[in-house]
């Protein structure tokens, strides 16, 4: 079955050259998803150019300096694939609003971008669970179609 890349293209052409909204660009960098990449900008935490932006909805390119926190951030353009043996006792999400351990916490040491899991296991049950950072990858994983 063919696969249409055009996606990809167009997301990469967008990556390098067009510009995109702050909180885009630092959720793609890893540094948080998009809303909690807006709390940061508005707690004035983040600078372009070294100028500390506040505004949501500020323009970026690949050419402007982005740093949060005072450390500079790029697009990571490396792809991750991570397989992980999750125990018991960890929830497979991005965060878990009733303070439950969470599987990719395990991860963080080792890898500063932000990975996502593909799929799910229960809170109790443990089992070999992929984290990535490609995000078609994932979802065509995750797709029916893919018959897995």
């Amino acid at each position: 079955m063919p696969v249409n890349n055009s996606k990809e293209k167009k997301e990469d052409a967008m990556r390098l050259e067009d510009a995109m909204r702050l909180q885009q660009y630092m959720a793609k960098c890893g540094v948080a998803s998009r809303r909690a990449s807006e709390a940061i900008i508005c707690a004035g935490r983040v600078s372009v150019n070294g100028t500390v932006v506040t505004e949501l909805g500020t323009k970026v390119s690949a050419q402007d300096k982005v740093c949060v926190d005072e450390k500079e951030i790029h697009l990571e353009e490396k792809k991750r694939y991570v397989l992980l043996n999750k125990p018991s006792g960890y929830v497979c999400s991005a965060s878990d609003e009733k303070g439950r351990p969470v599987a990719a916490d395990l991860l963080k040491e080792a890898y500063t971008e932000r990975l996502y899991n593909v799929g799910r296991l229960d809170m109790f049950s443990s089992g070999l669970i992929i984290f990535t950072n490609d995000g078609d990858f994932a979802a065509k994983l995750s797709h029916p179609s893919a018959e897995l």
